[in-house]
């Protein structure tokens, strides 16, 4: 670590300044790092009060702990989701749209009052459905909120607050890129990253005024200046948020994917097309998924039901698939060029297991894709769907993909953050090596437990599933592994939230001098700018590993696909 870098001023005269990164070598504008910070810290304080209410709820779901009565499991239930599955998340994504539309660019950032405008609307609308959701016992409507359950007017208000707050920080973005491009701050096209950043905020923008649409009329109706408000049309543009909220997240998560590999090994994506065209197939059919929420919904016609649980989905899915090929592939030609040529799986024998940043990236990567990924697609689909939806396997299934892939890459990301952004040493290093692993593990039990549970019956979002005297004696095994598992993530999320707390809040800011924060003192960043197309194509460094993962991969998606089809033939038995 070294001395804080002196700033300089974008243009004469001017009172925008920037840092040059000893690291990257990228220039950070000073807007720019204040309000990365600024999101980063309320990112990780609604990580904190959702994951209390995630232990809470998990020991209450525990059948055999059955923790908190029903009004406290439902309260914490509804703040539970707020806090994860927007606020944590966005707070995390809009630094990042802060970031790659700035540092990743070596851009100025083009309109820090607006983002701060932003910034403190979403920090009010944040506290404000935590404080209403605690002390209102009316608004504990969990996160969907669906109509007629009537919550307090501040509710909606705060959900309303906080998605203005994001669209405008997401137009932020829009700028900054406008401007870099016109101040010629780059050529060509956007970085793989950034390109993959603007999907996720393209989508964002589409999805928060899905919201709007949903959220204004129930505030108004709240407030009764509507009399009634139909169940139908709320469902429908809730749905068109609150499933493409979490598309945002998986178009930002690959993004992050892809930085923390160069980041860590040093790769150059195999082909840039081919990752751009992945993402550009999320802008035309990932919304789509959606459908699932409304299979039973009379307002739609079935053939719109049919098409969007299956061909439609299908192609998004083959956006994530692509991408779930490119980044290993690209990891594994890399680490093959500096010589981790033995065998098939050498290079990954070999990879920086040790580095937060790739172990996150790998436990991401397994639970996002061969848990989160496969189950999705599954239920997804119409018929089974119907028997599925309401039960434990969907969080389950969202767990994998919002806990176990999304918060993991976000988590690893952290770890970067603190030294080239906070400008703070890296503490605890043996947590954070550790962590990643912790919390994976902890998330994958959650995952199964639940999934498990759920092909046994048990319902979703039911504070006590004994009341009916129907429940296998086998649930009792599941949702153990699912509490238990909870109680391994809750101590994965205690050492990720303490690192970052003793990183931040201990020690003079001084300037990073590594990228690697424990595996060594080289450079992947740099590295991956002179791995050369000879490198790229000699035959010994192709990515034959990766492609026998991938077939193994298909093969777990056939059998459980199938498996899940046979199921649900033995659902009804004709004799």
């Amino acid at each position: 670590m070294t001395a804080l870098a002196p700033t300089n001023p974008w243009m004469a005269g001017a009172k925008d300044d920037y840092r040059v990164c000893g690291v990257t070598t990228l220039k950070v504008d000073m807007h720019a790092e204040r309000l990365i910070i600024a999101n980063a810290v309320m990112a990780v304080v609604c990580l904190v009060l959702g994951g209390i209410a995630a232990l809470l709820i998990a020991l209450t779901r525990w059948q055999a702990v059955h923790l908190l009565d029903a009004t406290w499991f439902y309260r914490l239930l509804t703040l539970h989701g707020i806090d994860m599955l927007v606020a944590w998340i966005v707070f995390f994504e809009m630094a990042g749209l802060h970031f790659g539309s700035t540092a990743l660019l070596n851009a100025r950032h083009a309109a820090p009052k607006l983002a701060w405008t932003g910034f403190i609307l979403m920090a009010v609308g944040g506290l404000m459905a935590n404080f209403v959701v605690l002390f209102d016992p009316a608004s504990t409507v969990t996160f969907t909120a669906y109509v007629p359950l009537k919550a307090h007017p501040l509710f909606y208000l705060s959900y309303i607050l906080f998605a203005v707050g994001a669209l405008i920080t997401t137009i932020t973005f829009f700028i900054n890129i406008v401007v870099a491009k016109r101040e010629k701050r780059y050529e060509g096209s956007l970085p793989l990253a950034v390109f993959g950043l603007m999907t996720a905020a393209i989508l964002a923008v589409y999805t928060l005024l899905q919201g709007a649409i949903a959220i204004v009329p129930a505030f108004l109706w709240s407030l009764d200046v509507f009399p009634v408000y139909d169940p139908g049309i709320y469902r429908n543009f809730f749905w068109g948020f609150g499933h493409p909220a979490q598309q945002v997240n998986l178009a930002a998560m690959v993004s992050i994917w892809y930085m923390l590999a160069q980041m860590t090994v040093g790769i150059r994506p195999v082909n840039e097309k081919f990752s751009r065209l992945a993402f550009i197939l999320y802008l035309f059919f990932i919304n789509l998924g959606s459908a699932h929420h409304l299979l039973v919904d009379p307002g739609l016609s079935f053939a719109w039901k049919a098409v969007n649980t299956s061909y439609a989905m299908y192609l998004a899915v083959l956006g994530s698939m692509m991408h779930a090929f490119s980044i290993p592939a690209a990891m594994e030609i890399a680490l093959r060029a500096k010589g981790y040529t033995k065998g098939l799986f050498g290079w990954l024998r070999n990879g920086p297991w040790n580095e937060p940043g790739f172990s996150g990236l790998v436990v991401s990567m397994i639970l996002f894709g061969w848990i989160g990924g496969v189950t999705g697609v599954t239920i997804g689909t119409e018929q089974i769907n119907m028997l599925a939806h309401n039960t434990m396997r969907l969080p389950g299934h969202f767990h994998a993909t919002v806990v176990g892939g999304t918060t993991t890459a976000f988590m690893a990301f952290t770890y970067y953050v603190i030294p080239l952004i906070f400008r703070k040493e890296l503490k605890l290093k043996k947590w954070a090596v550790w962590q990643p692993y912790v919390y994976g593990v902890g998330s994958a039990l959650v995952s199964l437990g639940m999934i498990t549970s759920g092909l046994q019956g048990v319902s979703r979002r039911n504070w006590d599933i004994t009341f009916a005297g129907v429940v296998p004696g086998t649930v009792d095994l599941t949702l153990a592994i699912f509490g238990i598992g909870a109680l391994i993530a809750v101590t994965g999320g205690i050492m990720y939230v303490t690192v970052v707390l003793v990183s931040i809040l201990t020690g003079p800011r001084v300037e990073a001098s590594n990228m690697l924060l424990v595996a060594g003192t080289n450079n992947p960043l740099l590295e991956s700018t002179k791995l050369t197309d000879h490198q790229m194509e000699d035959k010994q460094n192709q990515p034959k590993g990766t492609l026998v993962m991938v077939f193994a991969f298909l093969v777990w998606f056939a059998v459980y696909y199938l498996t899940n089809w046979w199921l649900l033939g033995r659902t009804w038995f004709i004799r």
